[in-house]
């Protein structure tokens, strides 16, 4: 796997993903997108993830899998694919979630903005309900999502709708590496530390675009629950304390 002369590279964080991961649909998008390169981490899942992203990466020679010896979380295993990434020098890196609620068609949409707005660092997903678009998401966790969107909009003192699609690609500049660098304090609300890293580096809020995605579904599975929204919200006032007087 080599990236010079690649452009993106994603990095795709797996626990425990054996049942769910759509290996056809991934080896589809790398045949569609000549420019974009995968990098699986295996988050010290318990099942057999590991033999199946085995099995992945020898389909395709611009496939890369780094596995963690124990479960260290999604903020660990993305700073680590993320670094390895930096590592092969692209010109881009995202991180993307294995189930594919944000499906990978969604690419194009953040690699057009960051071509055509040199001042954006870092494209997030939006899961926005608007006519014309394919957004199905339980009630129950839109609106959670929309309460914790609201404070974590005021503890960054940024407009921003919704910090946690599971879809974002970033500029691989020096900064950005920078934010990546240290662990991240958070487990569960990472995405908005490192939104908050960034404000902190210096970059104007300007640097950062919300793409409102086409498509977006719940997939079954899901390992966020009632406990993770809890302590996303105490992990949202150590941000606001940490992060909020550097912006």
């Amino acid at each position: 796997m080599t990236a010079f002369d690649e452009k993106l590279c994603l990095v795709v964080p797996c626990y425990n993903e054996e049942s769910r991961l759509d290996v056809q649909k991934f080896l589809m998008f790398l045949n569609e997108f000549s420019d974009v390169d995968l990098i699986f981490v295996n988050d010290g899942s318990r099942d057999r993830t590991l033999d199946v992203l085995n099995h992945l990466k020898s389909n395709s020679n611009r496939i890369q899998v780094l596995s963690l010896n124990v479960n260290s979380g999604k903020a660990e295993a993305v700073r680590q694919g993320t670094l390895a990434a930096f590592n092969l020098k692209y010109k881009y890196i995202g991180f993307w979630d294995a189930d594919l609620a944000t499906p990978l068609s969604e690419v194009k949409g953040f690699m057009q903005t960051l071509d055509e707005k040199p001042e954006v660092h870092l494209v997030i997903g939006a899961r926005v309900r608007l006519l014309g678009r394919k957004i199905l998401r339980s009630w129950n966790r839109h609106y959670l999502g929309r309460v914790f969107g609201t404070f974590a909009s005021v503890a960054l003192n940024l407009a921003i709708y919704d910090t946690q699609c599971g879809a974002k690609i970033f500029r691989a500049t020096e900064t950005v590496h920078k934010v990546f660098n240290m662990p991240f304090h958070s487990r569960w609300i990472f995405d908005v530390e490192m939104i908050a890293r960034l404000g902190a580096s210096g970059l104007p809020k300007s640097s950062i675009y919300e793409w409102p995605v086409q498509e977006w579904s719940d997939v079954k599975g899901s390992k966020v629950g009632a406990k993770a929204f809890l302590n996303a919200g105490f992990e949202l006032v150590y941000l606001w304390f940490t992060y909020r007087p550097k912006w």
